[in-house]
């Protein structure tokens, strides 16, 4: 049986290959009913906005995502268990377009919800990647 913070672990690395294959429903599984995400000016986020964000309209081709999640730490209390991450994102819309990358640091808060390690709330500090310019 794996520790809990080795099932955190593998949360983190299911959610960033559901997300690199366009798989919203297993993302969306991932988190509690009541999740929030605090994204830097924006207003709070919950679960059905993020799903309605997600899914890409039938006939659209999806973006193209792809990120790298550093665990810098995981701590575990009970059924509750917080992770910081450095975690950089890179989304290419769909037509082949200039890819958006964005790094910086993540907070992500976990529930124990019968017998699985669900994300309950997420704060994460990314901002545009600067490039020098060729």
């Amino acid at each position: 049986m794996l520790s809990n913070e080795e099932q955190i672990r593998a949360l983190v690395e299911t959610w960033q290959a559901a997300t690199k294959a366009g798989d919203v429903d297993t993302v969306l599984s991932l988190m509690t009913d009541d999740v929030v995400f605090l994204v830097y000016g924006r207003p709070p986020m919950r679960k059905a906005e993020f799903a309605a964000q997600s899914h890409v309209p039938a006939g659209r081709p999806p973006p193209i995502v792809d990120g790298k999640s550093e665990i810098q730490e995981i701590q575990v209390s009970g059924d509750m268990a917080y992770m910081w991450s450095a975690l950089q994102v890179s989304v290419t819309p769909p037509g082949a377009g200039l890819p958006m990358e964005r790094a910086g640091y993540t907070l992500t808060v976990f529930r124990h919800v019968d017998g699985k390690w669900l994300l309950a709330r997420d704060a994460n500090l990314l901002s545009p990647v600067q490039r020098p310019s060729s």
